[in-house]
């Protein structure tokens, strides 16, 4: 028990640490999330763990959704279970006198663990008034649910087992939006979303889904516009149950690339080209305003 409060104590403080350090050239805006558990008894148990991290482009996205993490599980019995959660918003901007400004910025959520739960009805007697008297009686069968979601690739990965009497699981994830830039004309990115299951369950149904949309493009995700969501015609689409006993090993990887390179317009003073040759974005940005030569 000290080594689960230890590690929850540690979680608690690193999820607020974010800092922006200006070093010379080179400005750092990170929050990083570490958490580490170690559970091993018997009774009832109810877990549940939420990561919503936002997309790493640090100017244009503020707030909009990035790398998304959902866990959870419930049952009465015995457990021993290890997990290990790290999530990340890293961003690093490289400003060198007189050369190109580099950015690296990414929101990264990775997870392994290793769960063994076996179902049994259990008594527990609680305290030492009436329920030490009258134990209460928890009889619930084994369920456990990870879904991970990427949104600016569109990308969506679940995995679930219900009613089982018996669950031996080893479970890694990995959700990463990345971004590269360097000054304004090249911009490179990629959304790597990744599921690994090896398990054995006993007498329960197990579902496994996989859903890829049309990306969205580098600029947004753009997540509140119904033609951007997986679940209208995905281009991929896996949907699989299984109910009985199992083992099953499943390695799902979808890795969505970015590259955009803006060719900017050369200016042209109203003498040379006029102002009707400007493209049409160039003319909105003077409104009335533009001088006659």
């Amino acid at each position: 028990m000290k080594k689960i409060i230890i590690a929850l104590l540690a979680a608690t403080l690193l999820v607020g640490m974010a800092a922006a350090v200006n070093t010379g050239n080179v400005l750092t805006d990170n929050v990083t999330f570490n958490f580490e558990q170690s559970v091993e008894g018997s009774g009832y148990f109810m877990t549940y763990k939420y990561i919503q991290l936002s997309t790493p482009d640090h100017d244009a996205n503020v707030g909009q959704k990035g790398p998304m993490l959902k866990d959870y599980v419930h049952g009465s019995g015995s457990i021993d279970n290890e997990v290990l959660l790290t999530a990340e918003r890293i961003y690093s901007r490289d400003m060198p006198s007189g050369k190109d400004i580099t950015i690296e910025q990414y929101s990264c959520i990775s997870m392994r663990e290793d769960n063994s739960m076996v179902y049994s009805p259990m008594t527990i007697a609680m305290g030492n008034g009436y329920y030490a008297r009258n134990p209460i009686r928890y009889d619930s069968l084994l369920k456990e649910k990870t879904c991970i979601k990427n949104y600016r690739p569109v990308t969506s990965m679940h995995h679930q087992i219900e009613y089982a009497k018996a669950i031996d699981k080893d479970l890694e994830i990995l959700v990463k939006d990345k971004d590269y830039s360097i000054s304004d004309p090249f911009y490179e990115g990629v959304g790597y979303t990744s599921m690994k299951i090896t398990e054995d369950v006993t007498d329960g149904k197990i579902h496994i889904g996989v859903l890829q949309g049309e990306p969205n493009d580098m600029a947004s995700t753009r997540y509140g516009i119904p033609d951007t969501t997986a679940w209208k015609n995905p281009m991929i689409e896996v949907d699989e149950d299984y109910i009985g006993t199992y083992h099953i090993e499943k390695n799902m990887t979808i890795v969505v690339p970015y590259k955009l390179t803006i060719e900017e317009d050369d200016w042209l003073s109203c003498c040379i080209g006029g102002f009707d040759d400007l493209p049409d974005s160039d003319k909105n940005a003077f409104g009335t305003d533009w001088p006659e030569c």
